[in-house]
């Protein structure tokens, strides 16, 4: 990463947003999951679980990079939810950009699916 002509590093883009389908909340992830916007991640997912309650889908197809702290994060609200007797799920998980996940052996563990419609007949 190089600084940009006004000094500064560039800001690592993230874009989330919301939805509901079948009473799950559903989190559309694009862009990058690291240290540099972990606290975006986590006060977004706080912000749609107190709205819409602990039923969740993380949507991941659009990660391009997955470090451990967001993978963290992620286990966080697994746990959680499942603790609460909610659904949860990831969806569009790729390899590639959640390395850190199969590193780990959590790819084996989390609950995840290729697409939302796989996700939903699963989780009833």
């Amino acid at each position: 990463m190089t600084v940009s002509e006004n000094g500064e590093w560039p800001v690592a883009a993230l874009n989330l947003t919301s939805s509901t389908a079948g009473g799950l909340a559903v989190v559309e992830v694009d862009g990058i999951l690291d240290a540099t916007t972990r606290e975006q991640f986590a006060d977004f997912l706080s912000s749609v679980v107190a709205s819409h309650g602990p039923d969740l889908v993380l949507d991941l197809s659009a990660v391009t990079f997955m470090d451990s702290r967001a993978l963290g994060l992620i286990v966080h609200h697994w746990q959680t939810s499942t603790s609460a007797g909610a659904r949860f799920a990831l969806v569009g998980v790729r390899y590639s950009p959640s390395k850190v996940m199969w590193i780990t052996g959590l790819a084996q563990r989390l609950p995840l699916y290729e697409t939302l419609d796989e996700a939903m007949a699963a989780l009833g």
